[in-house]
């Protein structure tokens, strides 16, 4: 190991507090964090100059690939102009032309209004508050409840966390959460006295922290009914599956869904920086306008909510999409990725692969279907053994989630595979 990448570590080690990271096995001597120092494309390089393959997108953020050159000039020049200034009070030009984009991405009248904040957690805290102050704004305070499904995620905030139903992230927190009322699907719906519940929320067409689990068709049509017929708002977290994995704009658009509430972040940015996005229609909106001493202000927000620099990188991401034509050659890996999916059922250890768009998953088990104990990690041992191979990812427990950057060649998802097939034997057998 080089003495500045071995530093870096021992400095890492006695300062740092990593998320989602048991510290104990991090600072064991016999593991070795990767310091990565530079990215192009779908590929990383760490500090020992060894390269990856980025399998995870970072963390199912980055969208184009790393350094891509439009996102990197955009955020230059902003920076050359100005950094950051208030939301609060002020105005920016990258925000307005963002949020014009935004809107206008979607079908006409669908949404009208653009709350921008910093990341996944808060982009649906804000939608829980807009909802429940909504209710009270138009006279109907009894609608507070919420309706979320199990194993959901929608974030670690408490409100956030309130909602989410993967008992590891939230039991612990639990005192401080709102009651919620938790379904596991939508036939349970029926069983629900609809009167005092305010919204109902879904990541649509995937779970992504349960472990890459697909809705049966024709969920979220069936949840939009169920909205309108019992005066129900309906929040989409689309921080995952926006901006195209899975294969469209907006997982919504497969079942032409439109929200009440559409959460964004992750890939909203092409995943190079902090920025979130809340968009709800004019009718939410209108409910909170009127003198101020009446009250109705909503009185939430963040000290870098439209940020210039993030919501520039936002607006080139965008202009990538279109100038690349990335979603019409995404359909091409789209059918590759299934094609390599297929391939790898044939390992005696994998029970399952799951796809949508350009997500995937692949469940990881005995020969005999039982599953292995959860204690062993054989995920993420399967992942650490991989990077031997060239690749990074991480698992959802058993399931191994490959989402790799849409620039990604078929080349590279080739060898992507074998580093993952060849990893899953290597561990499952033993060896």
């Amino acid at each position: 190991m080089k003495p500045g990448t071995e530093s870096l570590i021992r400095l890492d080690r006695q300062y740092l507090w990593h998320p989602f990271t048991q510290m104990k096995g991090w600072c064991d001597p016999a593991y070795e964090p990767l310091v990565l120092v530079e990215g192009n494309g779908a590929i990383l390089r760490d500090s020992e100059g060894r390269e990856y393959i980025d399998g995870n997108s970072s963390i199912w953020t980055n969208v184009h690939g790393h350094r891509h050159p439009a996102i990197t000039a955009a955020m230059k020049a902003q920076l050359d102009k100005v950094a950051h200034v208030s939301f609060l009070g002020t105005t920016n030009e990258p925000a307005i032309r963002l949020a014009e984009k935004l809107v206008n991405l979607l079908p006409p009248g669908d949404y009208s209004r653009v709350f921008f904040t910093d990341n996944g957690s808060t982009a649906i805290e804000v939608a829980v508050k807009m909802t429940l102050q909504y209710w009270q704004l138009i006279g109907r305070p009894e609608k507070n409840r919420f309706v979320a499904f199990d194993n959901a995620y929608h974030g670690d905030t408490v409100g956030a966390a309130s909602l989410g139903g993967v008992s590891a992230f939230t039991q612990r927190f639990a005192p401080v959460h709102f009651a919620i009322d938790r379904v596991a699907s939508t036939d349970a719906l029926e069983r629900l006295d609809a009167n005092n519940v305010a919204a109902i929320i879904i990541e649509p067409l995937v779970q992504g922290a349960a472990g890459i689990r697909l809705w049966p068709e024709g969920t979220l049509r069936r949840l939009r009914e169920w909205c309108d017929a019992n005066d129900v708002l309906l929040i989409l977290d689309e921080v995952l599956t926006g901006f195209g994995r899975t294969g469209k704009m907006f997982a919504c658009q497969h079942d032409g869904v439109r929200a009440d509430f559409l959460c964004l972040a992750k890939g909203l940015t092409g995943g190079y920086v902090p920025l979130a996005a809340t968009l709800t229609n004019e009718t939410i909106y209108s409910a909170f306008l009127g003198e101020y001493k009446d009250l109705k202000t909503l009185f939430y927000g963040h000290s870098f909510c439209g940020n210039p620099v993030g919501c520039a990188a936002a607006l080139a991401s965008l202009e990538v999409f279109e100038s690349e034509q990335t979603l019409a050659h995404l359909q091409e890996k789209i059918k590759h990725l299934a094609d390599l999916l297929l391939r790898v059922r044939h390992n005696a250890y994998v029970f399952d692969t799951r796809q949508v768009g350009f997500i995937s998953g692949i469940e990881i088990r005995k020969p005999d279907g039982t599953p292995f104990e959860w204690t062993e990690q054989t995920g993420a041992r399967i992942c650490q053994r991989a990077r031997e191979y060239g690749l990074l990812t991480r698992p959802v427990l058993d399931t191994l989630v490959f989402m790799p950057p849409y620039c990604i060649t078929k080349t590279q998802m080739d060898a992507a595979f074998v580093a993952l097939n060849q990893a899953i034997l290597d561990i499952c057998q033993g060896t």
